[in-house]
């Protein structure tokens, strides 16, 4: 799976999660750029990926995640 197609994914989950249909999915978003994007969100936000693209994060990669990026990179590693 390509990273555009990651991307535009993603961004119906963000969208979804955080109930905000302004959100763009890029590579440069973080937990900063989005008002309630707490410990909570995380974990729901994580979990809808998993679910999404069929894979499962290790406990230490939902720790580094810092941004979209670093989500993106993990799911290209497992798809």
């Amino acid at each position: 799976m390509e990273e555009p197609q990651i991307l535009a994914r993603l961004m119906n989950i963000f969208r979804d999660i955080f109930d905000e249909d302004s959100i763009e999915a890029v590579p440069e978003l973080s937990a900063k750029d989005i008002e309630g994007w707490d410990s909570l969100a995380h974990i729901r936000l994580i979990l809808t990926i998993e679910k999404a693209f069929k894979i499962k994060f290790a406990t230490s990669e939902v720790r580094e995640i810092e941004n979209v990026q670093g989500i993106v990179s993990v799911i290209k590693a497992r798809v």
